[in-house]
């Protein structure tokens, strides 16, 4: 059984940073894509970022592009989002996801970021 386990969310002040972690369970690591999501009150769930098995490409939403990046450790089963310069509107429930390039089929709990003025 899949089971993903985020970390790492908090608040911060605009400007600041955080990074999340995801802990993947259940299957092997390194033949999924994995990827964040993240929702925000009110919002549908929106795609953030994703990267591939090996790291070799990535892929952002325009809205973090320069200010986030995913990372994974295949060794540790554990994949990253580095999160810099944040913004109000970052504010959002982060979403780890784990599937193929075009679609993720198994999500995590969710960590809550909040960014404050």
């Amino acid at each position: 059984q899949v089971q993903l386990v985020e970390s790492g969310g908090g608040l911060v002040q605009a400007g600041g940073s955080l990074r999340l972690s995801c802990a993947a369970f259940g299957r092997t690591f390194s033949r999924y894509t994995m990827g964040w999501f993240r929702q925000a009150p009110g919002k549908e769930r929106e795609f953030v970022a994703a990267i591939t098995t090996t790291g070799g490409n990535t892929k952002y939403a325009d809205s973090v592009k320069g200010r986030f990046t995913i990372s994974r450790d295949n060794a540790k089963n554990t994949v990253y989002l580095q999160m810099n310069s944040l913004k109000l509107e970052d504010t959002a429930v982060y979403y780890c996801g784990q599937g193929t390039w075009y679609q993720l089929n198994y999500w995590g709990q969710g960590t809550q970021v909040t960014v404050s003025s």
